[in-house]
């Protein structure tokens, strides 16, 4: 215990003089000052000592409290018999406390001592030999403290230790400065660092993306204190493979001083587990319930259309919802259709059935069945898409603006799309010709899911495309 350490810097035990009794006693004992009576008085470890007969000399203000018995009722008494401790006891105690006058080093003991209204307590006791001048033992002191006390500092330890040892979760402590003061194991290897190389490092070395948010977080708790509930952060590692984007669910707690008088942040305690599987898959769910949703929505609204064609257009509205910013709907024309039937080959000639407004957002509207081709040059999107009768994606790739437009006017799409779907339109064994999806730059390219549902949909589009035809006579 720091305190008994401290009370180890005694030289010596005096006789107790008269005056003001057990506190630091006068002049001449244990360096004779008033910064003595103010040490002891200050510890905040209950002290006694005894000479060498085993009589009290010293007690200061934790003893008197944690027993009840002041300073003037416990100096001068030889030992504990008949007043802390029961009489069963006395003998025991007694020689267990002077058998460190001749022991090397510090004895650690349990006790039951009895407080002054009659009740009792269990102390641990660090007693340690006093040397006169001459070296021989003058005396003993004894620190103690409340057993649960003791108990809970250990606990607290303990527990500290195993965080930062076997922990399942990643616990960083943060300083002031926000920056990783103790890092455990877990920790550093969902960092990717190791343990003392993060130490003192600003937290944008370590993250790519997400560290103004945490380094907020991290100051919210310092001046406010602890969230009430664990926040979930999305983050960009930089690690030797390249970056790798983790979600991260995350606690906080503040920690301050408990010697300060006020408490005095030393920083945070940041606890973390790695939850970006469990996070995507509730993302995908969640999108494919939305989606599944809308498919349905759009069925039931498209069986009150009296014209299949306008039933096209119903599709495609529902379609968009979170998923594309523009979409066009192109025919193959009967021309090309009809030489292919002839089993002859030629050109593919498309032509804009449908498409979003290009301006103010608003329903999908019908160009008309008899609008003239679309000048796609060969090996665009929609005509590759129609010629292998599946799903073709392309995207503008990471170009300044400027060229990005100049990528999306060259294939007669809006000047703002930069990631397009093109998903063909069969129905009956036949093409009937493509529907494209286009993103801006402000969404993420398409990826394989959204493949999947732009074909559910052009599946759809493409049923109610053949039953207009048929209903026109085409």
């Amino acid at each position: 215990m720091s305190a008994s350490r401290r009370s180890g810097t005694t030289d010596e035990l005096g006789p107790d003089e008269p005056g003001e009794p057990g506190r630091s006693g006068e002049p001449g004992e244990f360096g004779g000052s008033d910064l003595l009576a103010a040490l002891l008085d200050g510890m905040d470890a209950a002290l006694c000592a005894f000479d060498a007969d085993g009589v009290v000399t010293h007690w200061n203000r934790e003893a008197e409290r944690i027993l009840g018995w002041t300073a003037a009722e416990a100096v001068g008494r030889h030992g504990f018999a008949g007043w802390a401790v029961r009489s069963a006891d006395a003998e025991e105690v007694q020689s267990r406390l002077m058998s460190a006058m001749h022991a090397a080093g510090r004895q650690v003991h349990e006790f039951a001592l009895v407080t002054k209204d009659g009740g009792r307590v269990l102390v641990r006791t660090q007693s340690a030999a006093v040397r006169g001048p001459d070296g021989k033992p003058a005396g003993l002191y004894c620190a103690f403290s409340e057993v649960h006390a003791q108990i809970d500092l250990e606990r607290s330890i303990a527990l500290s230790e195993a965080l930062f040892e076997d922990a399942a979760w990643g616990v960083v402590l943060i300083d002031a400065d926000l920056r990783p003061a103790v890092v455990n194991a877990h920790a550093a290897r969902a960092l990717g660092v190791g343990r003392t190389s993060a130490l003192g490092r600003p937290l944008g070395e370590l993250l790519a993306q997400g560290v103004e948010d945490l380094e907020a977080a991290l100051t919210h708790v310092l001046s406010e204190g602890a969230p009430p509930a664990p926040a979930e952060m999305w983050v960009t590692l930089r690690t030797p493979e390249g970056e790798r984007r983790r979600c991260w669910r995350s606690g906080f707690v503040r920690l301050a001083s408990p010697l300060a008088e006020e408490p005095v942040p030393l920083g945070v305690g940041w606890l973390f587990q790695d939850v970006t599987e469990a996070k995507q898959g509730d993302q995908e769910a969640s999108l494919l319930r939305f989606r599944a949703n809308q498919l349905h929505r759009a069925g039931h609204a498209a069986a009150e259309c009296e014209d299949p064609a306008e039933a096209v257009t119903v599709h495609l509205d529902f379609a968009l919802a979170g998923f594309a910013d523009h979409a066009l709907i192109d025919r193959v024309a009967r021309s090309s259709r009809a030489a292919g039937e002839d089993g002859q080959e030629g050109a593919v000639r498309l032509v804009r059935l449908a498409a979003t407004p290009a301006g103010a957002p608003g329903p999908s509207m019908l160009t008309g069945a008899a609008g003239l081709p679309v000048r796609y040059a060969a090996g665009h999107p929609a005509v590759q898409c129609v010629e292998r009768a599946g799903s073709v994606r392309a995207d503008a790739g990471s170009v300044p603006a400027e060229l990005a437009r100049q990528w999306a006017l060259a294939r007669q799409w809006p000047d703002d799309a930069v990631h397009a779907l093109c998903a063909v339109l069969r129905s009956r064994g036949r093409t009937l010709g493509v529907v494209t999806f286009l993103r801006g730059c402000g969404r993420a390219r398409f990826e394989r899911s959204d493949t999947a549902y732009a074909e559910d949909v052009a599946v759809r589009i493409a049923a109610a495309l053949d039953l207009a035809d048929t209903a026109h006579g085409a």
